[in-house]
């Protein structure tokens, strides 16, 4: 008897001092510290290939040696490096039929620093017919392996602006070339002459990892992104004042990585961690999630026992205070472990709102879910009606600092049996995915 009483007081005592720790660690004036940084001027929107994404990235790996956590499989630092292609087209010269097309009327994608195509060196002609979807049939021919001339019915001409701002950016570039040419319905004699300037750079995530006590091969992954659009950015975001043309992502996702430095410190000082768990800020995120998609190929699924992405956690949610949602709800039964977790909490976790968005799939988290894990995004951004979102006004004065703070310690609480090893979710159904 004495001995139960006994396990009992520790165990109350231990929840004391859990509840005390993370009010010490996860408080409003460290949330505001950090996010101060990560959004201010001086770091110029943090754009991918900028200065301003190079002072980001210092300022998280200050915090990850700050904090003690491991570099990820014995990297003599936290940066995770990885190349990016980047292609400038200098010229397009497209001739169809004996008429040449101006240049308001075709766009090309290639890697290639010269190319040429004519009937004697032929490129596959495809069409864009009136009547088609658009969006399917040029993604299966912007993502084609194959040297196509796409040729798009005049009705999608309103389209072409959107397509002409495209960048095009890659980690492992093709060797093929599509051109897309709006008006001609067929193409018997043709010509493509183009031009493109080739450069190689690299960019790095920051990733910290915190090793399990005794199931250290098993991993849960706390991430969020650390870059967003750089300085007058228009064509991301809207028009900008030119007053204030630094685009701080303070929300996007100065907020996520907050939290991510933030959970990382308190799990460090709980030092209880069953399960190795891994601390990723991602770059390139709106370049097109290029960062993401690498460190997810330095893994192998099989041992990720869950993904917290942590996204535009700065505004209340759409309920209010102390409420989140979950991408993917139905995918897996994290969101469930999460919420059994929070139980006598007024914190209430839902399943995301906005499913005609496609935001499971718009996330740090798609890559590791596609590949069956249980990988979600956990945000609080109203995207039927953000105000800010991709705007330069998009500032720290903008955030509630306090529920930001409550949705970070819910994050923690939520995650603990899965921390612990205690529960693991279910694994998303890959075959059902889009």
């Amino acid at each position: 008897m004495k001995r139960i009483v006994l396990s009992g007081l520790v165990l109350c005592s231990g929840l004391m001092v859990q509840a005390q720790s993370i009010d010490k660690i996860i408080c409003t004036d460290k949330v505001t510290e950090i996010e101060k940084v990560l959004s201010a001027d001086d770091m110029q929107g943090r754009r991918a290939f900028t200065p301003g994404i190079d002072k980001a990235s210092g300022y998280i790996e200050s915090q990850f040696k700050k904090i003690g956590l491991e570099t990820f499989n014995g990297a003599k630092d936290y940066k995770q490096e990885f190349a990016m292609t980047e292609s400038k087209r200098t010229s397009l010269e497209v001739t169809i039929d004996g008429k040449s097309i101006d240049a308001g009327s075709m766009i090309s994608f290639s890697y290639q620093p010269e190319v040429l195509f004519t009937e004697d060196s032929p490129i596959a002609v495809v069409n864009i017919r009136a009547g088609d979807a658009f969006g399917p049939k040029f993604y299966e021919y912007y993502q084609s392996d194959k040297n196509l001339l796409v040729l798009v019915d005049e009705s999608f001409r309103k389209i072409l602006p959107n397509i002409q701002h495209m960048g095009q950016m890659a980690s492992n570039p093709g060797k093929n070339t599509v051109v897309f040419v709006f008006g001609p319905t067929e193409a018997t004699h043709y010509s493509i002459k183009a031009t493109n300037t080739i450069t190689t750079n690299k960019l790095n995530n920051v990733v910290g990892v915190l090793k399990g006590r005794s199931k250290p091969n098993e991993y849960v992954i706390f991430s969020g992104h650390y870059d967003h659009l750089g300085v007058g950015s228009p064509a991301e975001g809207e028009p900008h004042d030119a007053t204030d043309s630094i685009y701080n992502g303070a929300n996007d996702d100065a907020a996520g990585t907050t939290g991510v430095i933030l959970l990382a410190e308190y799990f460090k000082k709980m030092n209880n961690n069953a399960r190795s768990i891994i601390f990723t800020t991602f770059v390139a995120e709106e370049l097109g999630g290029y960062g993401s998609k690498y460190f997810s190929k330095q893994l192998d699924p099989a041992q990720v026992m869950a993904m917290f992405n942590l996204e535009m956690i700065g505004t209340e949610s759409k309920w209010g205070k102390k409420s989140a949602y979950i991408t993917g709800f139905d995918k897996s039964n994290m969101g469930e472990i999460l919420q059994k977790n929070l139980e006598g909490s007024p914190f209430k976790f839902h399943p995301d709102p906005y499913p005609e968005q496609q935001l499971f799939y718009r996330s740090d988290n798609a890559t590791l879910a596609r590949q069956g894990v249980p990988a979600h995004t956990i945000s609080t951004s109203k995207m039927d009606s953000e105000p800010n979102y991709h705007k330069a006004s998009d500032e720290i004065e903008t955030l509630d600092m306090d529920n930001m703070t409550e949705i970070i310690k819910a994050i923690a609480i939520s995650s603990s049996t899965i921390i612990s090893g205690k529960d693991t979710p279910t694994r998303v159904d890959t075959t059902k995915l889009k």
